[in-house]
């Protein structure tokens, strides 16, 4: 079981910065992909950024450039810091790990409560 504690939404105007932060806390044997998806009224949810557990990252295209994730493996925590922020960032983030409870057994997913980030124009 693991518990994840997601911090750092706000209000921010357009062209501001937020940085969200999401820990990892309980019982497992390894932390691997560590990432953000957001949801916006109406929308589908969709993925922003993943880093795996070698630090190798990916963006969606709406925002590279702006947006860049890391990850403390000590603290297993992972970070987005968001840059340039837009009107059309606006929606609930989720914080999503995969993680395995021992060495070859699968790997399991986990969710975030979720953070909301709204931008205003």
């Amino acid at each position: 079981q693991v518990q994840l504690v997601e911090s750092g939404g706000g209000l921010v105007q357009a062209g501001g910065s937020l940085r969200l932060s999401c820990a990892a806390s309980g019982i497992f044997f390894s932390i691997n992909a560590m990432g953000w998806y957001r949801q916006a009224p109406g929308k589908q949810r969709e993925l922003v950024a993943i880093i795996s557990s070698d630090g190798s990252t990916n963006y969606v295209d709406s925002v590279k450039g702006r947006f860049t994730l890391s990850r403390d493996n000590a603290k297993n925590t992972v970070y987005l810091q968001m840059n340039s922020l837009k009107p059309e960032d606006t929606a609930v983030y989720y914080c999503k790990v995969n993680r395995r409870d021992s060495r070859y057994g699968p790997v399991l997913a986990d969710w975030g409560q979720g953070t909301q980030v709204t931008v205003s124009s």
